[in-house]
C-alpha cells in the first residue's frame, strides 16, 4: 500500500514512508490468512489447531471490518475445491475482491441501513446451519458498525444516534462496544447463540489490549459486561438525557432484569468455538521497528496500548523529544520512538479532523523550535476519523510555519480543526482505505 507524505527534507519524507508501508504490509490481511491457514487433504491447519473437515457439509464465511473482504477472498483460496459460500460487510473502497462470498458495503462509523440489511442476511445464513457445518467469522477493524442489527424494539436511527453521541464524547472503543453490545440481536456473544454449526473466529484487532470480547463487540465470546455497566457510561459522558426514549427504556429494562443479558462465560453456545488473532497493533509496530534498524535508527518501543485525550498525549511526546535533543534521554539520536495504540478525541469545535491529525497537531507546539525532530500520528486503515486521510507529521519548524501563515494552532485545536490545519500547512498522511486496520501508530523521530 503506497504512503504519500507531504513533508521536507525528502530524506525524512523516504524513510517514514518506507516505515509506514512496512508495517501496513506486516498487517496485510492476505498475508495474515496464508501465514495461518492451510488444507491439507481433508485436514484444516489454523494456527496450532488441526480440524477434520471430514463430515462437514458445508463451508460457510462471515464476516465484518475494514479487511473482511480480503481476507475472506484470502480464505476462500485457500479452502481450493470445497465447496464456500458466504457474506462479508465491509467499508467503501476496500478492494472487494469476493470470489464465491458476496461483499457488501455499507457505513462506518455510523451504520448505515445497507450495513442492518446485510447483518440480517447473515443472521438467517448462520441460523439454517447444523452441527455438520463450519461456520467462519472474520472480524476486523470497523465491525461493530458494519453489523448493526438493533436488539427487539429498537430501530436503526436510535443506534446511530447513540453511535454519533458517543464518537462525540471521546468515549473509548471499550467503552463504545460495551453500549453497543447492550443494543444488538449480534453484538456480545449473540452470533454464536443463533447457530448450531462449529465456530472459528478469525481476528486482526484494532482493540488495545487485543481483548477478543471487544474486537467487533465480540460476536462470538462470552460478554462479561452488563447493562447496568452500558447504562454507568451513558450517563458519566452526560448522554443519558440526549438518548432516543426507546434506548432508556431498553436498558431500563436490562437493568431491572426484564430483558436477558448478554450470554456469559459456560453458555453452551461456546463449547464448539475457536478463535485465532492473525494480526495486531504488535505486528505493526515491530514491523516499524524493524524497518528503523535496517535504517541505523535505533528504535525504542514506548507502549503498545497507548490511550488517553490525543492532546494530552502529544505533550508526553514532545517532553520526550525535548530529552532527547537536549540530554540523549532516554537514548540518543538518531533514535525513534513507537507507539501504538487508539487515542481519543472530546470533539467541542466544529472542526473537522482525527485523532491522528489532533494528536500531530498538539505536538508542533510541544517541539516547536526543536531541530532535527518530527512527530507523526497515523491511523493503519489509511482513514482517521471522518477524513479522507490517514494522519499527520510534524517537525520542531510547524508552529514557526503556522505562525507564519496566519495560523493560530491554540484555536485550531480549540475548535478539533487539524484536517483543515495541515490542508494549509501540508504533513497530511494518505494512503487510502488500506484494508487493514490494527488501531493507530504513534511516532517521534530525531535525526
Amino acid at each position: 500500500m503506497p504512503v504519500q507524505i507531504t513533508i521536507r527534507p525528502p530524506r525524512v519524507r523516504r524513510l517514514l514512508t518506507s516505515w509506514l508501508e512496512a508495517s501496513l504490509a506486516a498487517v496485510n490481511p492476505e498475508r495474515a490468512i496464508r501465514n495461518n491457514v492451510r488444507l491439507n487433504g481433508t485436514d484444516l491447519l489454523l494456527g496450532g489447531r488441526r480440524y477434520s473437515l471430514r463430515g462437514i457439509r458445508r463451508l460457510v464465511i462471515v464476516g465484518a471490518g475494514k479487511a473482511s473482504a480480503r481476507m475472506a477472498s484470502e480464505l476462500d483460496r485457500c479452502l481450493g475445491k470445497w465447496p464456500v459460500e458466504g457474506l462479508v460487510v465491509t467499508t467503501p473502497g476496500q478492494q472487494n475482491i469476493g470470489h464465491r462470498v458476496t461483499v457488501v458495503e455499507a457505513g462506518h462509523p455510523v451504520p448505515s441501513r445497507a450495513g442492518l440489511q446485510a447483518a440480517k442476511r447473515v443472521l438467517r445464513l448462520v441460523q439454517n446451519l447444523t452441527s455438520h457445518d463450519l461456520l467462519f467469522v472474520l472480524l476486523s477493524g470497523g465491525a461493530s458498525s458494519l453489523w448493526p442489527v438493533p436488539a427487539p424494539g429498537l430501530t436503526l436511527v436510535d443506534k446511530q444516534r447513540v453511535t454519533q453521541l458517543l464518537l462525540r464524547s471521546g468515549a473509548s472503543i471499550q467503552e463504545l462496544n460495551t453500549v453497543r453490545k447492550h443494543l444488538s440481536s449480534i453484538k456480545g456473544g449473540q452470533l454464536a447463540t443463533r447457530t448450531h454449526a462449529g465456530v472459528i473466529t478469525l481476528l486482526l484487532s484494532d482493540v488495545v489490549g487485543d481483548d477478543l470480547s471487544c474486537i467487533g463487540s465480540g460476536p462470538t465470546v462470552p460478554d462479561l459486561t452488563t447493562f447496568e455497566e452500558a447504562s454507568r457510561i451513558l450517563r458519566e459522558r452526560r448522554l443519558w438525557s440526549r438518548l432516543p426514549a426507546r434506548v432508556q427504556m431498553h436498558l431500563h429494562k436490562g437493568c431491572s432484569g426484564e430483558l436477558p443479558d448478554t450470554p456469559k462465560p459456560g453458555h453452551p453456545a461456546f463449547r464448539h468455538g475457536h478463535h485465532l488473532l492473525l494480526a495486531t497493533n504488535t505486528t505493526a509496530i515491530a514491523a516499524l521497528a524493524r524497518a528503523a534498524r535496517q535504517h541505523g535508527i535505533r528504535p525504542l518501543v514506548l507502549s503498545n496500548s497507548l490511550t488517553g485525550e490525543a492532546q494530552e498525549i502529544a505533550k508526553v511526546f514532545g517532553a520526550m523529544a525535548r530529552s532527547i535533543v537536549t540530554q540523549s534521554q532516554p537514548l540518543a539520536s538518531p533514535c525513534c520512538v513507537i507507539a501504538g495504540g487508539e487515542l481519543t478525541v472530546t470533539v467541542r469545535g466544529q472542526g473537522q479532523g482525527g485523532r491522528a491529525q489532533e494528536f500531530a497537531l498538539a505536538a508542533a507546539q510541544e517541539v516547536r523550535g526543536l531541530p532535527n525532530v518530527w512527530i507523526a500520528g497515523f491511523g493503519t486503515d489509511g482513514r482517521d476519523g471522518p477524513t479522507d486521510v490517514a494522519g499527520a507529521v510534524v517537525s520542531g519548524a510547524t508552529a514557526d510555519h503556522a505562525q507564519t501563515q496566519g495560523l493560530n494552532l491554540d484555536n485550531l485545536l480549540r475548535q478539533n480543526d487539524s484536517y483543515h490545519a495541515f490542508q494549509q500547512l501540508g504533513g497530511h498522511i494518505r494512503t487510502g482505505p488500506t484494508g487493514t486496520n490494527v488501531g493507530d501508530l504513534y511516532l517521534l523521530l530525531v535525526l
